[in-house]
């Protein structure tokens, strides 16, 4: 208690400097608006007992709960932060500190504004924390679903495979690039070669300068979505210059966040390195932190 307590004082103090208002939702909603926008991860909820009626699950994050606040509350715009648990019935990897009941701090920008002002902003948060918590070196990827879209298109992927797909791709990070192809066309019945040329764009990432060679790309410029992702990605890089934080944004084409409530930028912080002590075995957490438009 006494590590997290000082965790949350600090991310919870850079959410106030940013102007966000605390807020909190019940830990269990009715199951059917949870789930809406889970795409194949809805198996990971934990439902309650059925009380006269009413089907209710434990809240997996704490977005859905922010979206459904503001919908019945009708509220325009509002900037909320929300550190609260949430329960996720998968394998729980205790190596890696992931456990089925944990807890997640949340920043939310909801309402109209200039282009990617609120995304830029959320990325800074992001970074003025990971640095602040001293965990070392960290990269955060950015894509943006319209060009993960739009790739799918192009290469050749069937609209109504697009999310399953999606879901494959989000494992890279864990999986190694055959074993995510495998699972394309043998579990999901993917053609060969749409694999392969969706192969040669997910194994690309780099800065504003991979933004400027994707528009001169043959296949992707083709497409009106992956071009609408692109000029945002362009003007989110100005914007992460000004901020001074672009040397710790990476434009990857690989990221693509399981979640079908995503529509346009999307993000994932990972850990470089962890130090080691002699003789331990270098630790690999994955994301430490995400989110997205």
């Amino acid at each position: 208690m006494v590590v997290r307590e000082k965790i949350l004082d600090l991310v919870i103090s850079c959410f106030k400097r940013h102007g966000a208002k605390g807020m909190d939702t019940p830990a269990f909603e009715l199951k059917e608006t949870l789930t809406e926008k889970y795409g194949e991860d809805s198996g990971l909820m934990y439902d309650l007992k059925d009380q006269g009626g009413e089907l209710l699950s434990l809240r997996y994050d704490l977005t859905v709960p922010f979206a459904r606040y503001l919908a019945m509350n009708k509220v325009k715009k509002m900037k909320r932060y929300h550190v609260g648990k949430v329960w996720r019935r998968e394998s729980p990897t205790i190596v890696q500190g992931r456990y089925r009941e944990f807890c997640q701090c949340d920043f939310d920008i909801a309402g109209q504004f200039d282009p990617m002002i609120p995304d830029a902003e959320c990325l800074k948060i992001m970074c003025e924390i990971l640095s602040g918590l001293q965990l070392g070196d960290f990269l955060i990827k950015v894509n943006d679903r319209r060009i993960v879209d739009g790739m799918f298109a192009v290469c050749g992927v069937p609209e109504s495979k697009f999310r399953a797909i999606c879901s494959s791709i989000d494992k890279l990070d864990k999986m190694a690039w055959k074993d995510v192809r495998h699972e394309m066309v043998v579990k999901k019945g993917l053609a060969p070669e749409v694999a392969d040329r969706i192969g040669d764009y997910v194994q690309c990432h780099g800065g504003v300068s991979l933004v400027e060679q994707m528009f001169q790309d043959p296949r992707l410029s083709q497409n009106k979505q992956a071009l609408e992702g692109l000029g945002d990605l362009k003007l989110l890089f100005e914007y992460l210059t000004l901020f001074g934080i672009a040397d710790k944004i990476s434009f990857d084409l690989s990221l693509a966040r399981g979640l079908d409530y995503y529509t346009g930028v999307i993000y994932e912080a990972v850990l470089l390195q962890t130090p080691t002590q002699a003789g331990e075995e270098p630790l690999n957490v994955g994301s430490v932190a995400a989110g997205g438009r």
